[in-house]
């Protein structure tokens, strides 16, 4: 039986070969605690810090600004509970009755940046859920006008993972920090697909998430500036400079800094090839239906592998069933099983619902190919015209 082509690299990415390798040799050798003073630990300690240095140069950071964590959610909810909880007064002011603060994010954020928040104000806080306009894009006013004393954190994602918008998180950024308050942003979707630069973005605290990098699910990274002081989640051992509490999963990490150091060295030719992918499926399917299909997400500012649109006659999720040759998605992975209906991001959006019940995502990635662009175009097609 011939494999569905898969164009939901959104979702997850399969391990590159080379990490894998990498991982195998890391558990058949690495197999020291890099916390052990002597040539075992030793050892697995220079694996840990050279994975580091290559998460580092990939995002512009410092290598002592890398914690590695046990995958993207970790991160955001670190960088999020963190921020509110280990500023002075955070749980005093719980017991006293009084605010823990004020957070700002907006309405097409991932569960793993949503749910901490409501958790927070569970706790106390206070929280702005900012909207965007039809594109799916933030306007940096909006935040300015939501920022209050004492906004504590300002949580914006890089770039959407459903339909693709970019942020202008540097001008967001710049908002956040006039008012006092810490910048962090979900960069999970977009490493490897657009440049990320911590500097050039004005972040204080950043996400990456191992599997959607070409590393395995269960390793991820907060970036944390220098300076930023968060609470620990994770309380133990003094691990990763005291910020999280549990020995480093060495193969792992050293899969995650080998596909890191991979997306550096790639990324300048990958970017084009991916969106000539991205917009040949498109163009094929616009060919084949015209106006009747649509756009979700900004016609330019958005990721270079990623198309979200509507079909017409279909429910998303009904024509989907109907490829089984083809695996793509009706939204983000995390939280579409078992919901039929427009998403939370298209509902933010003010998509027409009757219009978005019809939304797919695809997404491209390496090894890719145009023949399987074509062939998904085809079986597509075919499906409206013996229907």
């Amino acid at each position: 039986m011939t494999a569905p082509i898969y164009l939901d690299f959104n979702a997850t990415t399969p391990v590159d070969a080379r990490v894998a390798e990498a991982i195998h040799k890391a558990v058949r050798n690495l197999w020291g605690n890099p916390s052990s003073a002597h040539s075992y630990g030793a050892v697995a300690q220079l694996a840990v810090d050279q994975a580091r240095q290559q998460v580092a140069a990939l995002i512009g950071a410092e290598p002592d600004e890398i914690v590695f964590t046990g995958g993207g959610s970790e991160a955001s909810n670190h960088a999020i509970l963190g921020t509110c909880l280990g500023r002075p007064r955070g749980l005093f002011a719980k017991l006293f009755g009084r605010s823990m603060g004020h957070i700002i994010t907006s309405a097409i954020e991932h569960p793993a940046t949503l749910a901490p928040i409501d958790y927070l104000k569970r706790l106390g806080a206070s929280a702005t859920v900012v909207g965007v306009d039809g594109f799916g894009r933030i306007d940096p006013a909006d935040i300015f006008t939501a920022l209050k004393r004492p906004t504590r954190l300002v949580s914006i994602m890089h770039s959407n993972n459903e339909v693709g918008t970019l942020q202008p998180i540097r001008a967001i950024a710049e908002a956040a920090h006039a008012h006092g308050a810490l910048m962090h942003t979900d960069a999970a979707q977009s490493l490897g697909k657009v440049p990320v630069n911590v500097t050039e973005l004005g972040v204080d605290l950043l996400t990456v998430a191992g599997h959607k990098l070409y590393a395995p699910k269960g390793v991820g990274v907060l970036f944390v500036r220098r300076g930023v002081k968060l609470e620990s989640l994770i309380h133990g051992a003094d691990h990763e400079s005291g910020r999280r509490a549990g020995t480093e999963n060495v193969p792992y990490i050293v899969g995650l800094g080998l596909a890191a150091e991979i997306a550096r060295l790639t990324l300048a030719e990958e970017m084009p090839r991916l969106q000539c992918l991205r917009d040949r499926l498109h163009e094929a399917l616009r060919a084949g239906l015209g106006d009747r299909l649509t756009l979700n997400g900004h016609p330019t500012e958005r990721l270079p592998n990623t198309l979200n649109v509507n079909f017409p006659d279909f429910t998303g999720a009904a024509l989907l069933a109907k490829l089984p040759g083809l695996a793509a998605s009706t939204g983000a992975a995390c939280h579409e099983k078992g919901k039929e209906g427009q998403s939370p991001v298209l509902c933010a959006m003010k998509v027409d619902p009757t219009v978005g019940i019809g939304a797919v995502r695809f997404s491209v990635g390496r090894g890719t190919t145009d023949d399987e662009i074509d062939r998904a175009a085809a079986m597509i097609l075919k499906l409206y015209a013996v229907c």
